[in-house]
């Protein structure tokens, strides 16, 4: 970056009037981390990250903090933190003083906590049997309106269940009648454990907020062992530890440089783009690691909440859609889509399956959570994607009815252990009768879903690529700003992707499933 461009973007933020004071420190601490060299590069991986076929997510040249960390609240409850001088909490009052004191201290690419805890396994045991309902509520209520507060934005995130309890019950009556941003939230979901009733208590809420998400405990359990958590939209990484970065591989761009069909893609174009994306994790990687040495004087790591051995990274994906449209075209085969034709589906299989196989076999430093490779993840866009579709999904305004949607997308969930998302709008039908809704998500992970989430569509709630704002915050976010520093990424996203214009689901659907009329 050159000197003039630095100063002019340092001055367009200093003197904006449509962001605050806490939103502009962070913007120009952001500016001088991309000011600095970037660790040293292929000049094959230079210039795929300059034309952004690869892309470091704009996390700045220099990383000196993991993008996403979870630290082992329950650990710390337990011990105390020696650098704040917190002694283990004694009581309720005392675990959410001691929480939010730490919230301000967890580090992340947002400068915010990615991770708030597994907050209803965390707490309830600070609740006495004598405590009435309505004394947890209020306690718990003046603690959401100080997380929505203290942490403006929509990326901070808790976890839930897959146990029913007083604390995760007490969590759905607050959201529902706060209706805030923060945190955006996601419901663990066992049908050996879970309750019919808490799931629906979780689409009630839905109903009102837009939260929660829902995802498949078994199959997390499976990749991650049970210390594992979703964190920021709907990415799932090891408690303890975390992901270095996120580095992506536009699947559209790797397409419009193939020179051939489909096998040829497959044999000979996903291996390099793959490698040179490995290539720019490794960089970026051993730069926060060694370079800057996080893990050797943060205190999360030096007080054993966060443990470099459970970290990876995420290689993440987008533009499938595009991509297959494109490789079939050079194949010969023209206007197949993606979510409606059967040979566009197959090779969006077969295109998926060899970038996990890919990414499995590519050992990267520093990677241990992930046996030494990086996650896998169906990165789910950013505002700056004009014309190509987020992740794995099917494109907005395009998508095929509920069943055909869950049909299509529930082969890719396995392949993505750092979280996929498909984001399903429903329309006002399912309010009648929330039950159909617990039944379409426990049918969902029965056929192989990792994640569901859903939103109504004529709800104040967006839902982005996985976090939340309300459309009011959005209305003059130009002109007078907005709290959240998250609102200013979902106003781009809105303009480019109109997410507010996805297909609208029927929850009941008589024609799918026809009975006599007596």
């Amino acid at each position: 970056m050159h000197m003039s461009q630095f100063v002019a973007d340092a001055e367009a933020i200093v003197t904006s009037g449509a962001i605050g004071y806490d939103q502009k420190v962070r913007r120009l601490a952001g500016l001088a981390t991309s000011a600095l060299p970037y660790p040293a590069l292929s000049p094959a991986c230079q210039e795929a990250l300059d034309k952004r076929v690869t892309c470091d997510m704009f996390e700045g040249n220099r990383p000196f903090t993991p993008r996403y960390v979870l630290p082992d609240y329950a650990k710390a409850l337990r011990h105390g933190v020696r650098h704040l001088e917190l002694d283990p909490p004694q009581d309720l009052d005392d675990a959410l003083s001691f929480l939010t004191i730490l919230y301000g201290h967890v580090p992340s690419v947002t400068t915010y906590p990615v991770y708030l805890g597994d907050l209803d396994a965390l707490l309830e045991p600070f609740v006495p049997a004598d405590m009435s309902d309505d004394d947890l509520d209020r306690r718990l209520r003046r603690f959401w309106v100080q997380l929505d507060r203290l942490l403006p934005d929509a990326f901070v995130h808790t976890n839930l269940g897959p146990a029913d309890g007083r604390v995760v019950r007490s969590i759905f009556r607050v959201e529902r009648s706060l209706r805030q941003v923060v945190p955006n939230i996601t419901l663990k979901v066992d049908p050996q454990v879970t309750p019919d009733s808490l799931i629906e208590d979780g689409v009630e809420t839905v109903f009102a907020t837009g939260k929660p998400h829902f995802v498949n405990h078994p199959m997390m359990v499976g990749d991650h062992g049970p210390a594992y958590a979703a964190v920021s939209c709907y990415n799932s990484l090891k408690i303890g530890g975390g992901s270095h970065t996120l580095v992506r591989l536009n699947l559209k761009e790797a397409a419009v440089r193939q020179a051939g069909g489909l096998e040829e893609f497959l044999a000979q174009g996903l291996p390099l783009w793959v490698e040179l994306t490995a290539e720019l994790m490794a960089a970026r990687i051993t730069s926060l690691v060694e370079d800057q040495a996080f893990f050797e004087h943060h205190f999360l790591a030096t007080e054993g909440l966060i443990d470099l051995d459970r970290f990876s990274a995420m290689f993440g994906i987008f533009g499938l859609a595009e991509c297959v449209a494109e490789i079939l075209a050079h194949d010969g085969i023209h206007n197949a889509r993606y979510g409606h034709d059967e040979v566009a589906n197959a090779a969006a299989y077969r295109i998926v399956e060899r970038i996990a196989e890919l990414v499995a076999a590519r050992q990267l430093p520093y990677c241990g959570g992930g046996n030494g490779a990086a996650y896998l993840h169906s990165q789910g866009g950013i505002d700056l994607d004009v014309g190509v579709t987020a992740g794995t999904r099917i494109p907005v305004r395009d998508e095929p009815s509920m069943r055909e949607h869950i049909t299509v997308c529930a082969p890719h969930h396995r392949h993505f252990a750092a979280g996929i998302s498909d984001i399903f709008h429903v329309d006002e039908t399912a309010v009648r009768n929330p039950q159909a809704m617990v039944d379409i998500i426990k049918g969902a992970f029965a056929v192989g879903m990792r994640d569901f989430t859903f939103n109504l569509a004529d709800n104040e709630f967006i839902r982005i690529t996985g976090y939340l704002v309300r459309k009011s915050d959005l209305v003059e976010i130009d002109t007078v700003g907005a709290r959240h520093g998250s609102d200013y990424l979902a106003a781009g996203s809105e303009r480019t992707f109109h997410l507010t214009e996805r297909a609208v689901k029927r929850v009941g659907a008589h024609e799918l499933d026809p009975r006599p009329r007596r």
